[in-house]
């Protein structure tokens, strides 16, 4: 019995035959009575009678072809596939591409074929009209908008957003260096042969085996990955940060789960936590008001203005009593001048500080206020401070420094200057920094 072969015309979209594992060509042979999963054969492996385990060779079989009429009396299943390959990879009226690619079809009837039965026939139109209100149900009834399938940025090669992207290319969908990179190389020397034993034979067929899961788990990976919008870290990044300091710790420790619950489920998840952090923040301040005694709104804003009075105050006082430590030093009291005055316009104080040299060197970076700072530990705050180096690009260069040491198996000080392209001291203090704390290791 002959049914349509659910695979596309890609022969690596088909499952292996279970015989001779080699990449299935219609027609082939389905087994009726094993399975799920599927038992496939080959026409070769079906004449020789293959066994394997349950499988025997007077089961009832079904031949998976797709050499039949659907449309049109003088087009196959097969041909049919094929027009729709050809115009979604040449474009919707470039007939004489598509005739090209088909190979069996002329233009004319390429053409004629494809305006008839896919854009004039009515039972076409009714079924697409109601996938798309059917999509757009579904979009109505999700929570949280998810657009995966934004275009991400597109890098100069070797740059360090290109690294934080993992090497990812748009123009090809692809990675410069693929999870599992040389999982291929086990499969160059091997050759099938007839004179092969039956043990040499299955060791082979168990290599490709092997070659195959891992090739499974590259694409799972790159799924996740595109599921996910991983691509643009950056991006990803910014929207982390959306959240308050609780939320996005939550969001670090639960980041290992998102391959399980799937992108729109994570963030629903993640979202009912932040919620649930906005409403302990309010229970909290109306139970300080119910402490206070206020019983309604109105008081409730009285209460908030004198308290932003009080607090305001309280500073006041303290910057005077750090005033009165230095009234009586005029030097230390222009120093204190000139920093009060650089914070209110905004900059980051600057108060030189004379070193053994005779020359002034600058002063421990304030790192008050600067994004990245609740995500160092003491010693990195330390270390920002003291190299004057801002806790977003620390980051980042710790990130290509950990990825690559991962990637090398230990890293150089040549290697570290050739992916920081900052000052070479600079360097070194962070190479030596990461050494010791054992983030990487050395070459």
């Amino acid at each position: 019995m002959e049914r349509l072969a659910s695979f596309g015309n890609d022969p690596f979209d088909k499952p292996p035959c279970r015989g001779c594992s080699s990449y299935l060509t219609e027609p082939y042979v389905k087994c009726a009575e094993c399975g799920p999963p599927p038992f496939l054969l080959c026409l070769q492996c079906f004449t020789r009678g293959f066994e394997y385990k349950k499988h025997q060779s007077d089961h009832t079989y079904e031949i998976m072809t797709s050499v039949f009429p659907v449309l049109d009396p003088n087009w196959t299943a097969q041909e049919e596939m094929a027009l729709l390959e050809a115009v979604m990879d040449c474009g919707f009226g470039n007939w004489q591409d598509v005739a090209n690619q088909m190979c069996t079809k002329s233009k004319e009837e390429c053409e004629k074929h494809y305006m008839k039965h896919f854009i004039n026939n009515p039972l076409f139109a009714s079924t697409l009209l109601n996938l798309k209100q059917a999509e757009e149900a579904q979009h109505n009834e999700t929570a949280i908008p998810f657009h995966p399938a934004d275009d991400p940025p597109r890098p100069t090669f070797d740059s360090l957003l290109s690294r934080d992207m993992a090497g990812y290319m748009p123009a090809r969908a692809d990675f410069v260096e693929e999870f599992d990179n040389y999982a291929e190389w086990d499969l160059r020397d091997i050759d099938f042969v007839e004179d092969d034993s039956d043990i040499l034979h299955a060791l082979k067929i168990a290599v490709v085996d092997i070659y195959h899961s891992r090739l499974k788990e590259r694409q799972r990976r790159k799924k996740i990955i595109r599921d996910h919008g991983l691509i643009n870290l950056r991006k990803f990044q910014i929207l982390e940060r959306r959240y308050p300091k609780e939320v996005q710790d939550l969001y670090e420790t639960m980041r290992r789960f998102a391959r399980i619950l799937g992108p729109v489920e994570h963030d629903k998840f993640i979202e009912s936590h932040a919620l649930e952090f906005e409403l302990r923040r309010e229970i909290k301040r109306l139970q300080e008001y119910r402490a206070a005694g206020i019983t309604n709104f109105c008081s409730a804003r009285t209460y908030d203005h004198l308290k932003k009075t009080r607090d305001e105050e309280r500073l006041k006082r303290t910057m005077l009593s750090e005033v009165l430590q230095y009234i009586q030093d005029s030097s230390a009291c222009q120093q204190w001048l000139s920093r009060q005055a650089d914070i209110d316009s905004g900059l980051s104080p600057t108060v030189p500080v004379p070193s053994n040299s005779g020359r002034r060197s600058a002063p421990p970076l304030n790192l008050t206020g600067l994004p990245g700072t609740e995500k160092l530990n003491e010693k990195e705050k330390e270390l920002c401070q003291m190299v004057r180096l801002v806790p977003g690009a620390y980051l980042e260069y710790k990130a290509a420094l950990v990825n690559e040491c991962n990637k090398q198996g230990g890293l150089r000080l040549a290697q570290a200057r050739a992916l920081i392209k900052i000052d070479v001291n600079k360097t070194r203090k962070i190479y030596d920094f990461l050494i010791r704390e054992g983030y990487i290791t050395k070459a």
